[in-house]
């Protein structure tokens, strides 16, 4: 009886954990991907709205417990226009937008946060000056003060 017990047990988790090891089908994924990358881009698309249709269905059709990565996705449709080079002939020209230059957005990123510790730096410079004009209002009597009377 123990026997049948672990031998169910040992069902169950190849049943639970196989699906979940086996390779999907990324060949097939990432072939149907790049066609729908370079039909919408040769049809007049742009290429947010292209690469957010192509990269849906990737990652919809990666099964598993973890999904496609953009960069990943990006990669397999470039692999599938390369490879299939006479069947996605028009598609070649825009491949560069899939994989954009990395250090020119690490700048503008650093740019981004270099203007935002400025702005921050700058309010916190009027506050202070702000507290100390105040302080300094404080110190003078309310009194109006004449100027001839000595």
């Amino acid at each position: 009886m123990q026997r049948l017990n672990q031998k169910k047990l040992i069902l169950i988790a190849l049943g639970i954990f196989a699906p979940l090891t086996l390779p999907a089908p990324i060949v097939n994924a990432s072939t149907f991907g790049a066609e729908i990358f370079c039909a919408m881009r040769d049809g007049g698309n742009d290429h947010e709205s292209s690469w957010d249709a192509a990269y849906t269905y990737i990652k919809k059709q990666k099964g598993g417990l973890f999904k496609v990565s953009p960069k990943n996705a990006a990669a397999q449709i470039t692999e599938t226009v390369i490879r299939e080079r006479e069947k996605f002939n028009y598609c070649i020209e825009y491949l560069n937008n899939l994989h954009p230059d990395r250090k020119l957005i690490r700048d503008l990123e650093k740019e981004e946060k270099r203007k935002e510790k400025e702005a921050k730096d700058r309010e916190n410079k009027r506050k202070q000056l702000e507290k100390e004009l105040e302080e300094a209002n404080e110190e003078f009597s309310e009194e109006t003060l004449d100027r001839y009377s000595y």
